[in-house]
């Protein structure tokens, strides 16, 4: 439990991201997020912002334009293995383009549903998907660490893309996802750990919304997987995302990494 309350927080989450989806696509990283220089004021287009963090140009090509905000620290889709005929959940979809990319490798045989508490950024992934023509996406809105809107061991995969560290409480949000999987069923999640635990008396909410003042360690977020239930965890990718920035992160080491584990 954080000693900011909790309802601020994911006020403060909707806030931030509710802006960058009304902000065209030309400036969409430029707000305080999770994205490479969001916290420093970075310049990066969305486009260049997703190539730094794993996506390839010819990926980001493939999708709505519109759903390429440049937010986020890795490219979940790239790890997944995704098959025909799949289904799939993108938590924290925000403006699809996980969503949109992972309709193309389990094609009209399967499903993909985006998650988002968002409004904004759901109507924003809706009309991407209208525009696109993308008739095997649909987007719900919900809260992942209360109740995903998903049926219990109905979901293949379940993907995330710098999402779990906005949550206040990781163990619930791993027990929701643990509750949607199929037995046998699989998460690969991309997300940012710190070398080391922030004070709770230095939780800044600004800082929460850009996936840093949120991490956990390396060692407290696998157990957390753990604690609900996954097995076979693995890390897939390591890279540095930040460090030693004193005034953006209390000098901590901030990586990203991917995550797999299995139900």
């Amino acid at each position: 439990m954080v000693n900011k309350n909790e309802q601020e927080i994911k006020k403060t989450i909707r806030k931030t991201y509710g802006k960058i989806a009304l902000q065209d696509d030309s400036n969409a990283s430029s707000s305080s997020c999770c994205a490479p220089g969001c916290c420093s004021g970075g310049g990066d287009s969305p486009t260049q912002a997703a190539t730094v963090i794993g996506y390839e140009q010819s990926e980001l090509e493939s999708v709505p334009q519109a759903s390429v905000l440049g937010v986020g620290c890795g490219a979940p889709v790239k790890f997944a293995n995704l098959q025909k005929g799949e289904i799939v959940v993108d938590l924290g979809s925000g403006a699809g383009i996980d969503v949109f990319l992972s309709a193309k490798r389990v094609t009209q045989e399967g499903r993909v549903i985006g998650i988002d508490m968002t409004d904004e950024m759901l109507e924003r992934a809706r009309i991407n998907a209208k525009e696109g023509g993308y008739t095997n996406v649909e987007f719900r809105k919900g809260d992942i660490e209360e109740t995903i809107p998903i049926e219990d061991n109905s979901a293949d995969v379940v993907i995330s893309n710098c999402v779990i560290n906005l949550t206040t409480d990781k163990v619930e949000a791993f027990k929701e996802i643990h509750r949607i999987l199929k037995d046998g069923g699989r998460m690969v999640i991309s997300d940012l750990v710190s070398d080391r635990k922030i004070s709770r008396e230095s939780i800044d909410l600004e800082k929460w919304s850009s996936c840093i003042d949120g991490t956990l360690t390396k060692e407290d977020y696998i157990a957390s997987i753990r604690k609900a239930g996954f097995q076979n965890i693995s890390v897939l990718e390591e890279r540095l995302y930040m460090e030693g920035i004193e005034e953006e992160t209390g000098g901590r080491k901030i990586v990203s990494t991917v995550v797999k584990a299995v139900k």
